[in-house]
């Protein structure tokens, strides 16, 4: 079923008779020939995030194209929608998503360990996931309870029923044991349909391991995606499965437009994994940018659902029903609009879990004087900022800051800390004005990291610095730092990073004096970045660690303490472009 007026990209992926465009068209007489073409349609999500009420509308999270979109009771519906209404169209649609669809989760999905989101997404007709980065939040060993049902062995079944698991498959091609070598989860899966075989592969980001606590990824071993999905590309093709699709928690970003159907400039990790993929894989549903895009890379579509359940990738195969390969390929990028009916299960399921949850999440922490986003500047480049593609591209962001300094608040006094550094990617949504509850508190500051406090030397706080270069991303300061960012410094190596030159040196200062190199300074980090989370190794040579608060905890006591709270000035990293050399 197609939707009138919307734009769709298309793609030709056989050889019969390629038009300049890239689309296949037959001749009559070979169009008359053979069997009628079998129509499979995919419906694709990523990275939901738990999302099982709407995104706030006041944010940018919340809308797609000016329009409030996303919330789990629309997103059903409109899954619904485009299955269409005939038993027909409905055997002939396939759901599948592309990892984080789990993890860093609003409080009504994260307090039950993710369960609801899982019901949810069974009520909704998932067929098919790839494991992402946040699947492993909480471990393998959680990943599989998720997947096969059970209590949680610590909490027990919190909102008092049986958790019964996913009824959709995950799937974790790249994802193995180190001690046996076999994937976590199965790394495919097949679905006939009218007598052609699809297949998925589904995989995440090799990186994953460099952005989840090595707690959560202890016991895996993460392999190389385009090699991954051409072995199994390869194990497909021997089973007669000619029709393949890799479902991956790995992405791209526009550098220029935002056209929910665009692909302008488009740039990215995944430009390259899919250059290196086999021919005989045709499609490619990707995530973890959380951006939109519909693409054509290397003949493959590429495609990208957003984030939060605010869009619907709707894509077409026409499949060759005697070879059983894909003979054109098209999508299109649907917004979830809030105009439709609400999916009255999915409103089922959302009032037992808010009844579950109690009064706990609409007490108020604090207040705000004015929205305070997490919404970065531009560091290096042009917008749109996105560190997940450009290390070291993004600057500051206000609510970032904001959380630097309630870290460095919780333990300036007991363990004597005089800085604190906050990874960007665990600021997970923006603050409106006005009152704080503890529910907007959490989804600020989701992962429950503790924070630690560690010697540096200025010499490693340096190198530090420049490893937002090489690895990752722009740290969020504390308001005791400052330093100046040279624009046409060199980036060290991934072996030397210490070895680059982007930060100037003499620059960087904590309470207002200069940082020297034989100099230790105590400093707060979360577990994840002493860790060497996001690529911050030199973190992990860090002298007399000291496990503290709860990072919502100490988010929660700053906001209480501190409000009313207004959005700091984003004045702690500077360039040389302010800051002209001396």
């Amino acid at each position: 079923m197609s939707i009138p007026g919307m734009r769709r990209a298309t793609i030709g992926l056989t050889a019969l008779a390629v038009t300049a465009l890239g689309a296949v068209t037959a001749a009559p007489d070979q169009a008359e020939a053979g069997p009628k073409p079998v129509d499979v349609k995919l419906l694709a999500i990523n990275d939901l995030h738990g999302n099982l009420e709407p995104p706030n509308s006041a944010s940018s999270s919340g809308v797609i194209n000016g329009v409030p979109a996303g919330g789990v009771e629309y997103l059903a519906t409109q899954l619904a929608k485009l299955r269409g209404d005939s038993k027909k169209e409905q055997k002939h649609t396939i759901t599948v998503a592309a990892g984080d669809l789990i993890g860093a989760s609003p409080l009504l999905s994260a307090a039950f360990h993710d369960e609801p989101t899982i019901e949810s997404l069974n009520l909704a007709g998932l067929d098919f996931a790839s494991v992402g980065n946040h699947e492993f939040d909480e471990g393998a060993a959680e990943l599989l309870r998720i997947q096969n049902g059970g209590c949680h062995p610590v909490d027990g079944c919190a909102d008092g029923t049986p958790y019964k698991g996913a009824e959709f498959q995950y799937l974790s091609a790249n994802a193995f044991k180190t001690e046996t070598g076999k994937p976590l989860l199965p790394p495919y899966a097949v679905k006939k349909i009218d007598g052609v075989k699809v297949g998925f592969i589904g995989m995440t980001l090799e990186g994953t391991p460099e952005i989840v606590s090595q707690q959560g990824v202890a016991g895996l071993t993460f392999a190389d995606e385009a090699e991954t999905a051409n072995k199994y590309a390869r194990v497909l093709q021997a089973q007669g499965v000619q029709s393949i699709v890799v479902l991956l928690h790995e992405g791209g970003v526009q550098t220029t437009g935002s056209d929910i159907n665009g692909c302008a400039g488009f740039s990215g990790p995944i430009v390259d994994i899919v250059n290196r993929m086999d021919p005989a894989i045709d499609a490619v549903v990707s995530g973890h940018t959380h951006q939109a895009y519909n693409c054509e890379v290397n003949g493959k579509l590429v495609t990208s659902a957003s984030s939060f359940g605010r869009l619907v990738t709707d894509i077409d195969l026409s499949i060759d029903r005697k070879t059983g390969d894909v003979l054109t390929a098209t999508a299109n990028n649907v917004v979830v609009t809030r105009d439709v009916a609400k999916d009255p299960a999915q409103t089922t399921l959302i009032n037992h879990y808010k009844t579950a949850l109690g009064p706990v999440a609409t007490k108020v922490v604090g207040q705000t004087t004015e929205a305070i986003t997490k919404t970065p500047e531009v560091l290096i480049g042009t917008a749109p900022c996105d560190y997940k593609v450009i290390k070291g591209s993004c600057g500051e962001s206000a609510l970032g800051n904001v959380i630097a300094d309630a870290q460095l608040a919780a333990t300036d006094d007991e363990q004597g800390a005089v800085a604190a550094f906050m990874n960007p990617g665990g600021v997970r949504a923006d603050l409106d004005a006005g009152p704080v509850t503890y529910e907007e508190a959490f989804t600020v500051q989701p992962f429950a990291n503790n924070l630690v406090t560690l010697d540096l030397t200025g010499a490693q706080l340096y190198c530090m610095l420049e490893q937002q270069f090489t690895a990752g991303p722009t740290l969020l300061p504390s308001s005791t730092v400052r330093y100046v960012v040279d624009l046409n410094g060199t980036n060290g190596t991934t072996a030397d990073p210490c070895s680059g030159t982007r930060i100037v040196r003499g620059s960087l200062t904590i309470g207002g004096a200069a940082v020297t190199a034989d100099a230790t300074y105590r400093i707060t980090v979360n577990n994840f970045l002493s860790g060497g989370g996001d690529g911050f190794t030199v973190l992990t040579g860090g002298k007399n660690a000291v496990t503290g608060a709860i990072d919502l905890d100490a988010f929660v006591a700053y906001l209480t303490e501190k409000s009313p709270i207004s959005a700091p000035a984003l004045d702690r990293i500077r360039t040389t472009a302010e800051v002209p050399a001396a």
